[in-house]
């Protein structure tokens, strides 16, 4: 284990558009296309999927260390990535991601932007199968753990989209949003189900919820002191199609994007020399940074500052350089 196999590949379509489906799915993804929606699309769009995404891969991660099924055994699957091969299979937190992402963007867009129905559907369908197949393909995951995840995001989806308005509303209005967004994720996270050996799920979720959390904190501070969160004012009802519009969105895609990369850059810095000078061990220590008090508090505090940029600073700075 921990030793890439050799390969050899012979189709060279479906190895990219897998390895692609598969990015669909990590961090590079949903720290790209969740934050656009919020600063071109729609607001309301984009709470929903953020705090969906939040919700089901807490579940996908716990349950993953609950239930300790096994990955594929390689032999005789070829696995053609390294980094989660120590996380145990079952479910497919990709495929759970991939449907609650692509499904709760669907169900929040039907009914405020005109485009046939048919097509939505189709879309997030082949946006979630494409993810799902490429988890196979690349050898990380059985049948059973991709349907397993696609059919639990299915189910939440199902029962949190009647209440959803309700849960919007107390997260934006509630005086208690603020110490429950933190409190609660945080207590997940030190609370998270032990394992006899080092995995990374416990930091990849500590990263999810911190970013949801962050996110937000910065929804409620939205709707408590600036304009209603509720509607973007940047886009008018229907996507950008527009060129000069386009050029708006663009900009402020690349803007939010170098904002936020820097916040992330900046805070893993002074968060990780803080928490090394905290407990005395060297910031390049790998072991010192997997242990509990150092994961948790490390992951979140980077995160959170990464969700609540996202969802205050940069609209503020875009509202500042003229491109809302």
């Amino acid at each position: 284990q921990g030793c890439t196999q050799k390969y050899i590949v012979k189709n060279y379509f479906y190895y990219y558009l897998f390895k692609f489906s598969a990015a669909l799915g990590e961090e590079i993804f949903y720290i790209t296309f969740l934050p656009f929606t919020y600063w071109n699309i729609d607001h309301a769009v984009s709470r929903r999927m953020i705090i969906l995404w939040s919700i089901v891969m807490y579940i996908g991660q716990v349950s993953k260390d609950i239930l300790k099924w096994p990955r594929p055994l390689s032999p005789p699957v070829v696995k053609l990535e390294m980094r989660t091969s120590a996380e145990y299979g079952m479910p497919s937190t990709h495929a759970m991601a991939a449907t609650a992402i692509s499904f709760s963007f669907f169900t929040a867009t039907m009914n405020q932007y005109k485009y046939p129905f048919e097509l939505g559907l189709v879309a997030a369908f082949v946006f979630s199968t494409l993810v799902c197949l490429s988890r196979l393909y690349t050898g990380m995951h059985t049948v059973l753990d991709v349907i397993g995840g696609a059919v639990i995001s299915a189910v939440l989806l199902m029962f949190l989209y009647p209440v959803w308005d309700t849960i919007d509303n107390l997260l934006l209005t509630s005086p208690f949003c603020p110490l429950f967004s933190m409190v609660v994720p945080l207590v997940l996270c030190y609370n998270y189900p032990k394992l006899d050996y080092y995995s990374p799920t416990r930091g990849d979720t500590t990263t999810i919820l911190g970013a949801a959390a962050g996110a937000t904190m910065g929804f409620w501070l939205n709707n408590q002191y600036a304009a209603s969160a509720h509607t973007s004012k940047s886009v008018q009802p229907g996507f950008p199609l527009i060129s000069s519009t386009m050029l708006f969105v663009l900009a402020r895609f690349f803007v939010g994007i170098l904002v936020v990369l820097l916040t992330r850059c900046v805070m893993k810095s002074v968060v990780l020399g803080m928490l090394g000078y905290r407990y005395k061990f060297p910031i390049r220590d790998l072991e010192a940074r997997r242990r509990l008090e150092v994961e948790v508090p490390y992951k979140f505090v980077t995160y959170s500052s990464v969700g609540f940029t996202a969802t205050v600073i940069v609209p503020l700075l875009h509202e500042l350089l003229g491109l809302m």
